[in-house]
């Protein structure tokens, strides 16, 4: 869904909301809100800034702020998009998704959890 909710993040002195955050995509399969800032990378930190209260306000809600290099590398991985076109785009800084999470004591006892 497009734009579905408007969440306040600030009030005036009535009480009345004064400032909104509306994500630009709700995926109700798994209850994520999808901020995209492709046009005018100036806005990432107002975005981000938006985001970070949201989460303060909000903490329930799950919202994910894709950037520009992520959502170019998504039109490369469905073939929307030579990857040539990508030459000067950094790389994503992590894919969308959990991380993926591997202890180090994992790792170096040969896959046996330190206790």
């Amino acid at each position: 869904m497009y734009e579905p909710r408007a969440f306040p993040i600030a009030w005036d002195e009535e009480g009345k909301s004064s400032r909104f955050f509306t994500p630009d995509f709700y995926l109700p399969g798994d209850d994520l809100f999808i901020e995209i800032t492709t046009m005018n990378q100036k806005l990432v930190t107002k975005k981000n800034r938006k985001v970070r209260r949201l989460k303060e306000l909000y903490p329930d809600v799950n919202c994910k702020v894709f950037y520009q290099r992520d959502y170019l590398h998504l039109l490369v991985k469905y073939g929307l998009e030579e990857p040539d076109h990508m030459d000067e785009v950094t790389a994503p800084t992590r894919i969308p998704g959990p991380p993926q999470v591997t202890r180090i004591a994992d790792a170096s006892a040969g896959g046996q959890a330190a206790g």
